[in-house]
Formats: structure tokens, C-alpha cells, sequence
């Protein structure tokens, strides 16, 4: 079933700046720096620390996408691509997910061929305390939180908001640049998240939902995870 792009275009650059600054301004400051130093003080340890803060920014996102673009219009989650998708698109998941390990890979090596620093505060902290309780944290936050929440925005609202402002091309580069931008300060995670921002956003496209992005995101997250506790 495709989308009504008469319904899509309901939405206005009033809801696009309104969850830009969500995004860009509010979460960063508030809930990545404050209250995310606030954990970490309390805690004294960012994956905990990570985890919480990231489950906290599920539920500010998705109400922020529930009360800007959906209930004012009246909409249902389907309009930012939560629905079913063709059963003969499963072999399309498979596919993109080979071709994302495949990318990140070769980043990985050239990073380290150049010796660039692969690391970051989540896996250190990983890696440093290992045990079934944090892999299953790491692994819960990396493979089932961020790829469900991160795909209803960044794919179901941005993708689709700039594709039918300026065009399918226009809005995957665009969406998947603000997705790269976010993940900042992980620097040597950028060029992974703007290759995988245009996977996802390619697959909603293709499929019409943004189920099968969570498949490959959620796999390709989890594959990191259990990566990160093996070597």
C-alpha cells in the first residue's frame, strides 16, 4: 500500500523546526550533556550512564514525533512508516545489512591504516567491566532502543518530510546527514552512520516502512555489540 502524499505534505516546516530543535538543541544540551553528566557522576560509569540517557531520549523522541507530527494532524504511526512490509523484501534486509558490514568494515581498516582511533567511551566502558549484565545492557540499548527510535525519526519523519520537499535523492542525503551529525563527539563512528543513514532511509524508500531500517539496524548494532565483547 503506498503512502498519500497528500497526507505526507500535511506536514509544514512548522513541525520540521519545531523537531530539528528537539533534536539539534534540546536533547544535546538537556538530556545528552546535563543529564548525561549527571548519571555519570552518580554512577561513575557511561555505559550505565549511556544507556539511561539513551532510553530517555526513546521516549523524548517518540513523543516528540507523537505530539508535533502526528496527534495535531490527527495521524496514526503508519504515517511515519510503522507498518508491514512485502514478505519478498526479506531477502533486501539480508542484502543491505552484508553490504553495511561490508562498508563499516573497510572503514575500520582504513581508520586503522592510518591509525585512527577506533574507540569510544561506551565501548571502553564495555570492555573494561564485562560481564553478562553489561552485554545485555550494551546489547539492549545498541540492537532494540536506538535502532526503533532512531528509525521512526530520523527515517519515518526527516527522510520523509525532505523527500517530499526536494526529492528522494535530496531527502536521503540530507536525513543522513543529520544523522551522522548527531552521533558528534563519536567522531570515528561518522562515516558508518552516514552510510548506514542512507541504507535506511533507501530501504523505507524501496519498502515503504521503516520496519525492515530497524531490522538492519538492530542486527547490524548487535553484530557490533558482540564484536566489541569477543576481540
Amino acid at each position: 500500500m503506498k503512502e498519500d502524499p497528500l497526507v505526507a505534505m500535511k506536514w509544514t516546516t512548522k513541525q520540521l523546526v519545531q523537531l530539528l530543535v528537539l533534536t539539534l538543541i534540546i536533547v544535546p544540551i538537556v538530556i545528552e550533556f546535563l543529564f548525561h553528566d549527571y548519571l555519570l557522576a552518580v554512577l561513575g560509569n557511561d555505559l550505565y550512564a549511556g544507556t539511561i540517557t539513551g532510553f530517555v531520549m526513546s521516549i523524548v523522541f517518540v513523543l516528540g514525533v507523537y505530539f508535533v507530527a502526528l496527534r495535531p494532524l490527527h495521524l496514526g504511526w503508519g504515517e511515519v512508516g510503522l507498518r508491514s512490509f512485502p514478505r519478498r523484501y526479506w531477502k533486501w534486509i539480508i542484502i543491505w545489512l552484508i553490504v553495511l558490514l561490508a562498508a563499516s568494515l573497510l572503514i575500520v581498516l582504513f581508520m586503522e591504516l592510518f591509525h585512527i582511533g577506533i574507540e569510544n567511551a561506551k565501548t571502553e566502558s564495555l570492555t573494561s567491566n564485562m560481564t553478562w549484565f553489561t552485554i545485555a545492557i550494551a546489547y539492549i540499548s545498541a540492537a532494540i532502543i536506538s535502532p526503533i527510535y532512531e528509525e521512526i525519526f530520523y527515517r519515518g519523519f526527516l527522510y520523509k518530510w525532505f523527500k517530499h520537499t526536494w526529492g528522494v535523492g535530496a531527502g536521503i542525503i540530507v536525513s543522513s546527514v543529520i544523522f551522522t551529525i548527531v552521533h558528534i563527539p563519536t567522531y570515528n563512528t561518522l562515516p558508518v552512520n552516514f552510510i548506514s543513514g542512507m541504507i535506511f532511509a533507501w530501504t523505507y524508500e524501496k519498502s515503504n516502512s521503516i520496519v525492515p531500517a530497524i531490522i538492519i539496524h538492530g542486527l547490524f548494532n548487535g553484530i557490533a555489540v558482540l564484536l566489541t565483547v569477543l576481540t
